[in-house]
C-alpha cells in the first residue's frame, strides 16, 4: 500500500506517516482502519476521547540517546487512580518504541522479544525476573480500562477491554512492563525520561503558557 489511501467510510484521504503501521484512525470520521493486504478495512470507531492535561500530541517531535523521533499514534488508558498514555513513536531509521505518558511522569520502552514469560495468573508483587542479563523485581501490578486509540499503531488494537499490566524494576534504574493485553504475554523494557530531556517540540498549546 502506499503513504496515502482513502477512508472506506467517508472517502477522506488518509495519509500515513509510517510506512509500517497496521493500523490507523480517520481524523474526519473517526474510523478505526487496519491494513488487510492493499486495503484498508474498518474495524470499528473511536469515541470521543477524553480531555487531558498532556503537551503531547500527533506530529510532536523530539530526541533520545541522539535519535530523533515522531509522535504518530497513542493509545489511552484509565484506572483507579487516574489515566495515561501510550504514545507510539518512530525514529528516523524507521524503528518504533513507546513514550509513555503518565501524570508528567515519561518513559521510553520498546518491545523486547522474549520466551518463557509468566503467564498472567502466575505474575506476583515481588516476585524476580532476568531478562537479558538484567535482574527485574514486579513492584505492581495494575489492572487498566482501554480508552481509545488514535493515530497510528504497529498492530491491531481497537477492542480490548480491561487489560493487566505488570511494571518491574531494576536496581540501576531500568525498568519493564508485562504486557497481558493478548493471550500471548509481551515483554517491553526501558527507561524513565525527563520531559527536559526529551527536547520536545510541536506540543499542544495551553492558556498561559
Amino acid at each position: 500500500m502506499s503513504p496515502t489511501a482513502n477512508c472506506p467510510n467517508c472517502g477522506a484521504p488518509i495519509r500515513f506517516r509510517w510506512s509500517s503501521a497496521v493500523q490507523t484512525v480517520c481524523e474526519f470520521c473517526r474510523s478505526i482502519l487496519v491494513r488487510r493486504d492493499v486495503d484498508l478495512e474498518k474495524v470499528g470507531t473511536v469515541a470521543d476521547l477524553p480531555q487531558d492535561s498532556s503537551p503531547l500530541q500527533l506530529a510532536a517531535e523530539g530526541i533520545y540517546r541522539n535519535r530523533a523521533f515522531v509522535v504518530v499514534g497513542r493509545i489511552l488508558y484509565e484506572y483507579e487512580q487516574g489515566g495515561w498514555n501510550e504514545w507510539h513513536i518512530v525514529f528516523n531509521d524507521g524503528a518504533s518504541g513507546w513514550l509513555s505518558d503518565a501524570q508528567a511522569e515519561y518513559a521510553v520502552s520498546f518491545q523486547t522479544p522474549m520466551t518463557g514469560l509468566p503467564a498472567a495468573n502466575e505474575v506476583r508483587r515481588g516476585a524476580r525476573y532476568q531478562w537479558n542479563g538484567v535482574d527485574y523485581q514486579v513492584t505492581t501490578l495494575t489492572r487498566a480500562h482501554y480508552r481509545g486509540v488514535e493515530g497510528e499503531l504497529p498492530f491491531e488494537y481497537w477492542d480490548k477491554t480491561e487489560v493487566l499490566f505488570a511494571d518491574l524494576a531494576s536496581r540501576d534504574g531500568r525498568f519493564a512492563t508485562l504486557d497481558y493485553s493478548d493471550p500471548e504475554p509481551l515483554l517491553f523494557t526501558g527507561e524513565a525520561v525527563s520531559f527536559d530531556d526529551l527536547r520536545l517540540k510541536n506540543l499542544r498549546q495551553f492558556e498561559g503558557w
